[in-house]
């Protein structure tokens, strides 16, 4: 894990109680490059979320917004749901929870 994937883990940690009561984030974790760990400077933060009851696409992208804002980086959110099956199965495998 590096340094980089442990310090966006301890930010989105520390702002949990905010994300399940504002945004009702039931789990999220981070996949793609940076979970990887091949992340290059200009690599954006996947992150996969899963809520615990239905948002609107104001509050989706609110939080991708959020998300942006804390972690100093670009957010590409995404749900389990929205994965397309060709990748679904990649990401959930990479996917590093909080």
């Amino acid at each position: 894990m590096t340094k980089e994937l442990k310090s966006h883990l301890a930010t989105i940690s520390e702002n949990l109680p905010s994300l399940e009561k504002t945004f009702f984030v039931k789990k999220i974790g981070i996949f793609g490059s940076v979970s990887r760990g091949d992340q290059t400077k200009k690599s954006d933060i996947d992150i996969i979320v899963e809520f615990s009851q239905p948002v609107g696409f104001f509050k989706f992208l609110e939080l991708e917004y959020f998300l942006s804002k804390i972690l100093k980086k670009k957010v590409d959110l995404a749900t389990k749901k929205a994965l397309k099956p060709a990748i679904k199965k990649d990401v959930l495998k990479e996917a590093i929870y909080v």
